[in-house]
């Protein structure tokens, strides 16, 4: 951007212009010999906020004071967790908090979706992917197909992209659907992609796939908590995630899914039914016949783990603090003042994969060395990952990160490509 400038000093400028700054101090950052690494991985595991061990140690006393009495008694009520989350949650999705469940993880929820919005009739019966989606979902998605005696490769269809950068214009999901329009029941993709950290168009996406009668569903575990979504107002069908990336709630955090409000009062939907989807206010007369909640809790099977909730709702609470509106804003400035950083960086052989359709991901490519300049940046204290097979990616986020950090990242990233003849 023309109002960048490609120093120290203007990096350090907008930090102290950052209304969210204080923000980082309510994490707790991973060091070494008491030096603050730079942790560019809420793409992959979000820091810890300092107010989640206070959240735990609640749950263990409340446990120790009241057993199980906690679910019903006290000032929060372990029964009532859930209905917080909810609210929580759906500015985040752009969602009514009845269109929400908070539960399992995220293959689990997939598959529970899948009984209730793949339902192959005639012809119809293909579900479009995208080639380079996270493994997790092509098991998930073909390990159910043959559950139902249907072989996958035969319902599956994989958009490709054109070459190693995994990039799928949006206009080619669209004429893929219309393409296919009469044989889909299902288009199945992830909001951003894990490996380009593309953000794909959802709500053209699912327009087009309702034009021709197909059901919409995303795997958003890269884009919740990291770009702005509306579920709702885009009419998608389902979604789920994970919450242990962008949203900061632990490793095997407990995840989520939105269903639309239009699906809720379904008759004819067919689910896996469990204890805990019963609706709240007749659960403990203990019917031996299922009667669904009237929100997307229907879903849930089991009981919660209010230790996770626990966990998730520390974070939330952050970024009700913090603001939504405020932590997208900070994050198109903070990516974009990245990219620009990196513009004077790359070479040939190194190039930014993530086109301008992105969240907080960037990705780059190697043609070379790519491993050895990962490693050396590990040591330099920049916590970066490494994809298979030539792939670094980072996420500068907007609640715990800087722009300082990304200049230095910026710095040392030269130095290293230089070292290694890359520049």
């Amino acid at each position: 951007m023309s109002e960048f400038q490609n120093n120290l000093s203007f990096a350090e400028k907008m930090d102290l212009e950052d209304p969210l700054q204080t923000f980082r101090s309510s994490f707790l950052i991973p060091q070494n010999k008491g030096v603050d690494r730079t942790y560019f991985l809420g793409n992959s595991l979000g820091l810890q906020p300092k107010k989640t061990k206070a959240a735990i140690e609640k749950i263990l006393h409340q446990w120790q004071e009241e057993g199980v009495e906690s679910f019903f008694k006290g000032e929060d009520p372990w029964l009532d967790l859930h209905e917080k989350l909810q609210q929580g949650m759906a500015p985040i999705a752009g969602a009514k908090p009845v269109e929400i469940s908070i539960m399992n993880q995220l293959s689990v929820n997939l598959h529970l979706m899948l009984v209730s919005f793949y339902q192959p009739a005639g012809k119809r019966k293909k579900i479009l992917m995208e080639g380079k989606a996270f493994p997790s979902d092509q098991y998930a998605i073909r390990s159910y197909l043959e559950h139902l005696h249907l072989d996958p490769d035969e319902i599956i269809i994989e958009l490709a992209a054109a070459d190693e950068t995994e990039v799928i214009p949006d206009a080619h999901i669209v004429q893929a659907i219309q393409d296919h329009g009469e044989e889909l029941a299902l288009v199945f993709l992830g909001g951003v992609n894990y490996y380009s950290g593309q953000l794909f168009d959802m709500a053209g996406i699912t327009r087009a796939a309702h034009a021709v009668g197909a059901k919409v569903g995303f795997d958003l575990a890269h884009a919740i908590g990291n770009v702005s979504l509306q579920l709702h107002d885009w009419e998608v069908d389902f979604a789920c995630w994970c919450s242990y990336k962008y949203l900061n709630g632990g490793p095997g955090a407990v995840a989520g899914v939105f269903v639309h409000e239009r699906h809720l009062d379904d008759q004819g939907m067919k689910r896996l039914s469990g204890w805990w989807g019963y609706r709240k206010d007749e659960r403990f007369l203990m019917k031996n016949r299922f009667s669904a909640a009237p929100d997307a809790s229907a879903w849930q099977l089991s009981t919660p783990s209010v230790l996770n909730y626990a966990c998730l709702g520390s974070s939330l609470e952050l970024f009700a603090a913090a603001g939504w509106t405020r932590i997208l804003e900070k994050q198109a400035k903070l990516v974009q003042w990245t990219h620009f950083l990196l513009q004077d960086s790359l070479a040939p052989q190194v190039q930014c994969i993530t086109p301008s359709s992105r969240g907080c991901q960037l990705s780059l490519l190697f043609n070379e060395k790519g491993k050895e300049v990962y490693d050396q940046l590990f040591e330099k204290g920049f916590m970066v990952d490494w994809r298979e097979p030539n792939v670094i990616r980072l996420a500068p986020v907007p609640l715990y990160n800087s722009y300082t950090e990304a200049y230095q990242f910026f710095k040392a990233l030269g130095e290293i490509l230089k070292a290694l003849h890359l520049q």
